[in-house]
């Protein structure tokens, strides 16, 4: 995985020893494996949060994994334009590349431990797409993306678009040196990352060493939520087994505790894991398709303004057309 890493981890600030008689370590409330589906013009998802109760998940509504997959020339896939309001789509980048275009004149090109975080807000169309050059070569794509809900008061909030580097991530080591975290988003033991959210939250990738283990100080008014990358070890200080493509959903507590298993498989060498938390934001979530509101009356106006356009319109650049030579209707 190319996502940002640095050579010699010791380097970096390191997290603290907690206090075994004294901090509460999360347990682990529920794990539960993905099931695979497709996504947009067909590319592979495992959908992270498939049967986990909404309150667990509050303030995160959705996460896909992207991949990982290896594609042939011709192959790599993307999403049409569509339409979203009400919430924040974050797109994260371990693998490959991916081009992003909104009507709200928002976008760009992410790449290797990239981040695009685009607040859809009052709502606005866009589209996900590998660029050309990736479509005719092939190559491998692994990415994520989290859907984290907004606030009421937020989410008619003109649409905005953060461009976040994987360099620009805070990196931090455990005290042995034997994980990395990259903090994207919110604060781990004071190192904040650059995402900027309505919501408090706290985003972070973790590559951990075989045989390594982690005590992550987590903040007790935030949920946790553990996703597995790659790779293979425990969750919980009751190290429940974990693998690929399993989601960890942790009780109340100050601390998580995870380790990675002295033996992986060869593709996957290190234990990797994308960690989620938020305050939840207990407010009543009616959502369909690309729309996340309050209640139904306000998807349906949602729908309605998709209709009349009233959420934007796909760029005159973007829209097909031919040479000229069709006759006119």
């Amino acid at each position: 995985m190319p996502a940002i890493t640095v050579e010699n981890v010791l380097v970096l600030p390191r997290l603290p020893r907690l206090d075994e008689q004294t901090t509460e370590y999360r347990k682990v409330r529920r794990v539960i494996t993905a099931p695979s589906g497709f996504e947009g013009e067909g590319f592979p998802v495992r959908r992270a949060f498939a049967g986990v109760p909404m309150p667990e998940l509050d303030p995160f509504i959705h996460l896909d994994q992207m991949g990982e997959v290896d594609y042939a020339p011709g192959e790599p896939k993307g999403t049409p334009w569509h339409p979203h309001r009400g919430f924040e789509t974050v797109t994260y980048i371990i693998d490959g590349i991916f081009d992003h275009q909104d009507s709200n004149g928002g976008g760009g090109t992410i790449t290797d431990g990239d981040t695009q975080w685009m607040t859809a807000g009052s709502g606005l169309l866009h589209i996900e797409a590998p660029p050309e050059h990736l479509v005719m070569s092939g190559g491998l794509f692994h990415g994520l993306q989290l859907w984290v809900n907004l606030p009421r008061a937020a989410k008619m909030n003109p649409p905005r678009y953060q461009d976040i580097r994987g360099r620009e991530s805070a990196l931090l080591t455990t005290p042995d040196g034997g994980a990395l975290l990259r903090v994207i988003a919110g604060e781990i033991d004071g190192h904040r990352g650059p995402g900027s959210t309505f919501t408090p939250i706290t985003i972070t990738h973790v590559t951990v060493q075989p045989g390594a283990t982690v005590d992550l100080p987590w903040r007790s008014d935030f949920n946790a939520l553990v996703y597995v990358l790659g790779g293979r070890g425990t969750v919980g200080t009751e190290r429940r087994p974990v693998h690929t493509g399993q989601l960890a959903v942790h009780g109340p507590g100050e601390a998580l505790r995870f380790a990675a298993d002295e033996q992986q498989d060869s593709n996957t060498p290190v234990l990797d894991l994308y960690i989620m938390g938020g305050l939840p934001i207990r407010e009543p979530v009616a959502q369909y398709g690309p729309f996340v509101m309050n209640t139904r009356d306000e998807l349906v106006k949602a729908f309605e303004d998709y209709q009349a356009g009233r959420l934007g319109v796909i760029p005159a650049a973007r829209v097909p057309h031919t040479d000229g030579s069709t006759p006119r209707p």
